[in-house]
């Protein structure tokens, strides 16, 4: 096993967190957007049905309308998301083309880490946003009825330090300082690995 190689997935796999501030004078490109929904496209898919779908937005005003229908950070309770001068540079719909399954069994996330991934190895990132109006948001992407929204993928050139560091006492939940650092606990390896053979 070449271990350079190892540490290089390994860097990019810890540089990819969720970022909810970006820097507004750093646009993402088509280019960009569909060289990374291409990595999705070869990555692994249940029964290899692939029935993800993606509807992309780098429109200003688009992304305007878009920002208000989503949820940014569950335990910041005090935080509303990004302000202006912070918000994404782009967003992808990830959707379940639920003319080729009724389901996208681990699809959905194998394909969003990839794209995320892609991102990051480009000096973007990104957040994965579940709290969606699903609704309001299908009727601005003029989305038919057998398309359903999963999730959405907010992308931008991240602004803002994100931490990662060991849990302690099973506290999971996220955070930030007084310096705007965003800290991020995650359960030690030894509570992870239950058993070895």
């Amino acid at each position: 096993m070449d271990k350079n190689k190892v540490i290089m997935i390994r860097d990019i796999i810890i540089k990819n967190r969720s970022y909810r501030k970006f820097d507004p004078s750093v646009q993402i490109t088509r280019e960009h957007i569909i060289n990374w929904i291409e990595l999705a496209r070869f990555s692994a898919s249940g029964r290899n049905m692939q029935p993800l779908k993606y509807v992309y937005s780098t429109d200003k005003q688009l992304n305007k309308k878009i920002f208000p229908n989503l949820g940014w950070a569950g335990y910041l309770k005090d935080w509303d998301g990004p302000g202006e001068g912070e918000r994404p540079a782009a967003y992808i719909a990830v959707l379940l083309d639920r003319s080729l399954a009724s389901e996208s069994y681990c699809d959905d996330g194998i394909a969003m880490q990839s794209i995320l991934l892609g991102a990051v190895e480009e000096g973007f990132g990104g957040c994965i946003v579940g709290t969606v109006d699903k609704k309001r948001v299908a009727e601005l992407l003029g989305l038919p009825d057998n398309m359903e929204i999963l999730w959405m993928i907010a992308l931008g050139k991240p602004a803002e330090k994100v931490v990662l560091e060991t849990a302690k006492k099973g506290d999971i939940k996220y955070w930030r300082d007084k310096e705007e650092i965003h800290h991020v606990p995650k359960r030690p390896l030894d509570e992870l690995v239950y058993k070895g053979f």
